[in-house]
Formats: C-alpha cells, structure tokens, sequence
C-alpha cells in the first residue's frame, strides 16, 4: 500500500473503533438506569430507536452533500459532535426523573446520531475511493475494530459502571472519542471531487438495491432489537449483574470481529458469492434468533448456555449479510451508469447509512413493544421471521440471474 492509502486505512480504523465504543456502552446499563428514571421498555426502544431516526435523515442529507461539504471536514466535525454528546448523555443522572430526563435523552441522542451519521458516511465513501479494488476487504478488515469498538464497549462500560457509577463510563469514553479529532486532523489526507446530479431515487429505483437494502434493514433492526431488550431479559432471567451482560454481549460481537476480515477477502476474489452469502447469512440469522429465546412453541427451557451460543451464531450470521452488501450496491450503480467518484460514494453510503439507521429504529421501538405486550422470546422469533423472509428473494432472484430493472 502506498503511505496515502496506509494512513487513510488507519484514520478509518480509529474512527470506527471510537464510534463503535461510545454507541455500545449503553447496552449493560442505561436501560435499568432509565427504569429507574420513569422510563417504560417501550419509551426505551424509543430513545434507542430515536437515534436511527436521526442517523437516517443525516444519511441522506451528507451523503447528498458529501462533496460540497469536503469528505474530511464531515468526518472531524462528526467526531466532535458525538464526543460531546457522549459526555453530556453521562450527565442525564443528575436530571430530575420523568419527562425531564425521558426529554434530555432524546435530544442528546438525536444531536450524536447526526454526528455519527457525519463520521460513518464519510468513513464508508473515503474506503471506497481510496480502495476502489478491494472495497470488501478492506470493510471487511475495518469490521475487526468495529467490532473491537463493540466488543470492548459493553464490558468496559458495565465495569466502569459498577466501579465508579454512571457519569463515568460516558466521561472517559467521550473523552477517548474527543481525542480522535486532532489525530485525524493530522493524519487523514483531503479528498476533492466534482459534484453528481444523480440521485438517492434513481438510484433506489433499482430491484438489486431494494432487495439488498431489505437484507441491511434486517440486519441492523436485529442489532437494534439485542441493544434496547437483551440486557433486561439477561438480568431478570439469569440475575446476571451489568458487567456479566457486558461480556455476555462477547458472544455477538466476537464472531462478528473475527470473520468480517475472511468473508471480506472471499467476497472480493469471488464475487459471485455474494447473494449466496447474504443467503446463508439470513438462514443462520433466523435459527439464531429463534433459539435465542427459545420461541415459545418449541417448548425449550431458556438457558445461559444456549443464549450465548446463538448470540455467536447470529454475530457470525450477521457478518455474512454485512460484507457483501456495500460492494454489492456500488457495483449496481456503476452498473447503470452513476459516475465513478466520490459523488457516488457518497450516494451509495448515504443510503446504506440511511437504510441501517431504519432498522435500528424498528428494531429497538418495535422489539421494545412487542416484548412490553408479549415476552422477549416472541419478540426475538418475530426478528427471526424478518431474518428469513431476506433469504426468499435473493434465493429466487439468484436462481433466475435477473436482478435489475429498467
């Protein structure tokens, strides 16, 4: 590689890993925190799922404006929003309970999701343009440090949590986050580019991206459903303390950490993989989900064992969807006639961005309901179902090798 692709893959992997670790910290703790506060397992679903909200409009606004913005400028700049915003979430203890807190919450959520859109946006359209042959696996292998992001976020969290209260895990990883501003100030180069008239309709107007866009919906809103409901489920089913839920959460983001980088490489040097991979992908995913509970109708006693193992199923699961998707949605553009350029990259991040953040809505505030009314296990065979349901059409679309429309 040369040193302008080394130090651009290096300043992906901080902004990825430091992203990673803030967004995750929440899942050991925050939701008995804001319980305690007044909040109901549906208005937390909310509060998770307000951040995909506003991640999905910041997606598709920068990703638009990703040229005249400037690529470096959007990433620095989400950076230090969600730094700060972190900081300001681990103050929410010294709000007075009710609508006070359940208020703060959304807004300061809402600010850090536009921050991280900013950072995500530019850092998948910066991969790609800097890497434009090897675009999985170089996703693939920046997947190893958002899934140290996410792999050392809970545990550290939780631990920071029960040692020194709730101020402290936001303070000093928002701090860690703050300090990511300067070394990529220093170390990513600038990116110039001329602007697209091409457009997130056209581009939504074609099959393969709707189907592909249905498999990252499926993918996020099961991530997104784990964050708001598996950390209360854990310690009310187990009496497991936050810090164990935190290396409990090891199990969906160790395999995710660790078989992004291969199925990056395999994706790459075989393209025609990749249906099949989102294929297998969804399948897994389903059965994970299904016996993540178990679903009631199979009549299984919940177990800590079985729990863990399918959270390691659906982590490597979910890797399987996740590598070959963006590859996959920018080949489909240069395909029917985008531009190859930044533009474009932006086009196809942005809508990648903006299709996750959906799902990580639905997943939290649906999942949140559907367990408030039914039970987490009903709840996690409903994602399950979702998961299934990608598989169906990629199947059938594979089988007939027509995936475009005019």
């Amino acid at each position: 590689m040369t040193r302008y692709q080394i130090l651009t893959l290096i300043s992906m992997a901080s902004v990825n890993f430091s992203s990673m670790i803030c967004y995750s910290i929440l899942g050991p703790f925050f939701p008995n925190e804001a319980m305690k506060k007044g909040a109901s397992q549906t208005v937390i679903g909310l509060i998770f799922g307000c951040y995909a909200l506003c991640n999905l409009m910041g997606s598709l606004v920068l990703g638009k404006y990703i040229v005249q913005i400037g690529a470096k400028v959007m990433l620095i700049s989400g950076l230090f929003v969600s730094s700060g915003c972190t900081i300001l979430f681990g103050l929410l203890d010294r709000v007075p309970e009710g609508a006070t807190f359940i208020s703060l919450c959304f807004i300061i959520r809402s600010v850090d999701a536009l921050g991280f859109s900013a950072a995500m946006t530019s850092s998948f359209a910066i991969s790609a343009k800097v890497f434009p042959n090897n675009i999985a696996t170089v996703l693939g292998s920046l997947e190893i440090f958002t899934g140290l992001g996410l792999i050392l976020g809970p545990p550290i969290g939780g631990w920071l949590y029960q040692s020194f209260g709730y101020e402290v895990p936001f303070m000093a990883l928002g701090c860690f986050l703050f300090l990511m501003v300067p070394f990529n100030i220093y170390i990513l180069p600038s990116f110039a580019a001329d602007p697209t008239k091409d457009s997130f309709f056209r581009l939504f107007t074609r099959l393969k991206i709707v189907l592909i866009c249905f498999a990252i919906f499926t993918l996020s809103s099961g991530l997104g459903f784990l964050d708001a409901t598996l950390s209360i489920y854990a310690i009310d089913k187990f009496d497991l303390s936050p810090g164990d839920v935190g290396l409990l959460l090891l199990g969906l983001s160790l395999p995710y950490c660790l078989a992004s980088p291969l199925l990056g490489i395999v994706s790459d040097r075989f393209p025609s993989t990749r249906p099949w991979l989102i294929v297998l992908g969804g399948l897994s995913t389903a059965t994970g989900f299904w016996f993540l509970g178990p679903v009631p109708i199979l009549q299984i006693h919940s177990q800590l064992w079985l729990l863990v193992f399918m959270l390691g199923v659906i982590g490597f699961s979910l890797s399987m969807i996740a590598i070959p998707t963006f590859p996959e949605m920018l080949n489909c553009a240069y395909e029917n006639g985008f531009e190859e350029g930044l533009s474009t990259l932006g086009l196809v991040s942005g809508l990648f961005g903006a299709v996750w953040s959906v799902g990580m809505f639905c997943g939290p505030t649906l999942g949140g309901f559907t367990t408030q009314q039914l039970s987490f296990e009903w709840a996690a065979s409903v994602q399950g179902g979702l998961a299934f349901l990608t598989t169906l059409p990629f199947a059938k679309v594979k089988k007939n090798k027509k995936l475009d429309v005019p």
